[in-house]
């Protein structure tokens, strides 16, 4: 029953609910709103359409802006003229499915066959491949983050209702006005057959953009494509380190209450007195056999020791800390002394004998091998996308610059599983054992060698440590 909540918590929050929620928070996998000095990009959805897009593009010639048209496969199978006049006046084509259906009520086989139709179309007419897509109503699951490949989603930070006739010229000119500022990437409707929209809606809207237009470049802004605004992004954050602001402050805390929720929900214990890094809980293994470094192995079902991190405390030390290996010196010190905690807490339990092994999944594994853990590779199936997405995503909201750091470096962060035999933990770390406590030895050759990865990385100290800890 247990494994069964379990599995019904993670599909309903990771497949729906957390992807919507942490991507437009926190900007996981999607670009939805610049950091630039005086540029804005617009974007166009649900187009190409044979009466408004033409207009459109004469308009943005007149004003000499750029802009980003996400169309829908369907359309732009039928009008291929005008995504080669879209590239032929330095415009960006993004991809927004064949149909507009949103991803939510399609298997992730058919969001690919949809994409890669669309895509597909784009190439065609214009022989270039897309490379930014944008779901139908921003709405994102958990398989669009771990299918799309090279494809970068490129969500908003305003929007207006344009879709709608009765808003009207002057509201909707108001409302977009309030947002000529940098850094806002506006979306915007060049077409109303979708459904829920008005079919001469696009009228509005291009009056609206024309008194936008005038007043952001009498006010020296420059309209750009979101290409441009990604680059010039990426300098910014390159110079500027993120800040913990309050609303992420705030989000922090909804995450770690939710966390606590969850020691509840599966009665996690605190090792020691509470006062540490780690928490953990005695349950039944389920998955392939795990091989370890002595020789033995945790098979399924095998009743082991899962050890879990306090997000709450390693939140305070990444903030409190001057840089990620100071971090990771930080840790070591709390296995240090949680490691024998465990192993007194773990010899007064009446079902001792029965346990087979220590057990974790962590992108924090380089080192752990001086503490008697094996190393081993997530399996590749719904439970190991699920652990990678949980897992960045858990880094990108304690971490202090966010999702930034991870968005850059996704590809080297890689959770991994990290096991020990009981034999060998009860070697190591039982008050009986009358062995020396070996890990002072282990975790100063772990130190050093942190130390000295962080000297020979070209990237500076704190560009070393993001490999080492989440």
């Amino acid at each position: 029953m247990e494994n069964l909540m379990l599995w019904g918590f993670y599909i309903l929050t990771f497949y729906a609910f957390l992807p919507g929620l942490i991507s437009r928070t926190f900007g996981f996998r999607v670009f939805k709103k610049g950091h630039v000095k005086n540029e804005i990009s617009l974007t166009f959805d649900d187009g190409p359409d044979p009466q408004y897009t033409p207009l459109l593009l004469d308009l943005l010639a007149k004003y000499n802006a750029k802009a980003t048209f996400f169309v829908v496969g369907v359309h732009a199978e039928k009008h291929p003229e005008l995504l080669r006049r879209m590239a032929d006046e330095g415009h960006i084509i993004g991809i927004h499915n064949y149909v507009h259906k949103t991803n939510w009520l399609m298997r992730p086989k058919e969001v690919r066959r949809q994409i890669n139709l669309t895509s597909d179309i784009i190439r065609k007419a214009t022989r270039t491949t897309p490379v930014y897509y944008r779901p139908p109503w921003g709405i994102v699951n958990l398989f669009d983050f771990s299918r799309l490949g090279y494809l970068q989603i490129i969500l908003w930070s305003a929007m207006f209702g344009d879709w709608r006739r009765r808003v009207g010229v002057r509201r909707l000119t108001k409302r977009m006005l309030k947002k000529l500022r940098p850094g806002e990437v506006l979306l915007l409707h060049d077409s109303g057959v979708t459904l829920g929209a008005d079919r001469e809606a696009p009228v509005n809207m291009l009056q609206a953009l024309e008194v936008y237009l005038q007043a952001g470049i009498q006010s020296g802004f420059r309209f750009v494509t979101v290409t441009e605004m990604i680059k010039l992004t990426d300098r910014h954050f390159g110079r500027k380190p993120g800040k913990t602001g309050m609303v992420k402050r705030m989000l922090v805390s909804a995450w770690l209450g939710w966390e606590r929720l969850f020691h509840l929900m599966f009665r996690l214990e605190p090792v020691g007195d509470g006062g540490g890094m780690f928490y953990y809980r005695v349950r039944p293994y389920h998955g392939k056999t795990l091989h370890l470094q002595d020789g033995r192995q945790i098979h399924n079902h095998d009743k082991i020791v899962e050890l879990h991190f306090d997000n709450e405390r390693l939140f305070k030390l990444m903030n409190k800390s001057k840089s990620l290996v100071q971090v990771a010196i930080a840790m070591i010190r709390e296995v240090e002394k949680a490691l024998p905690l465990i192993a007194s807490q773990l010899a007064m339990r009446p079902d001792y004998r029965e346990l087979r092994g220590i057990y974790g999944i962590s992108l924090i594994s380089r080192g752990s091998e001086g503490f008697g853990f094996t190393v081993l590779e997530l399996p590749q199936n719904l439970f190991g996308r699920l652990t990678q997405f949980y897992l960045k995503l858990l880094l990108g909201i304690l971490h202090p610059t966010g999702m930034q750091r991870i968005n850059a470096t996704r590809s080297s962060l890689t959770p991994k599983i990290m096991a020990m035999s009981i034999e060998e933990f009860k070697r190591r770390y039982s008050p009986d054992s009358g062995s020396e406590d070996p890990t002072h030895q282990n975790s100063a050759d772990v130190k050093s060698g942190l130390k000295k990865l962080g000297r020979e990385m070209n990237y500076g100290q704190d560009q070393a440590a993001k490999e080492l800890v989440p």
